[in-house]
């Protein structure tokens, strides 16, 4: 059996909570506005730095922010 992870965030709930639009999510973190949409699209996993800077800009925990799930699969 091998085990691999999911990651998945809630950036675009947070960011609309506060109205900042992603261009603005991006300033506040220094990172580009693409990236946050690739984030957003769970198409780009963030550097440990990245994501408690995110959760940081927001109030947020870690946890709140992004999830960790671990999905159990077969070996091909």
């Amino acid at each position: 059996m091998k085990n691999k992870g999911l990651l998945s965030n809630r950036i675009n709930v947070f960011r609309a909570e506060k109205r900042w639009s992603q261009q603005e999510l991006a300033d506040r973190v220094g990172v580009s506005r693409q990236t946050i949409a690739s984030l957003e699209a769970n198409k780009y996993n963030p550097s440990l730095m990245l994501a408690f800077e995110i959760a940081r800009v927001f109030g947020e925990n870690l946890e709140e922010v992004f999830t960790y799930e671990l999905i159990e699969g077969e070996e091909k």
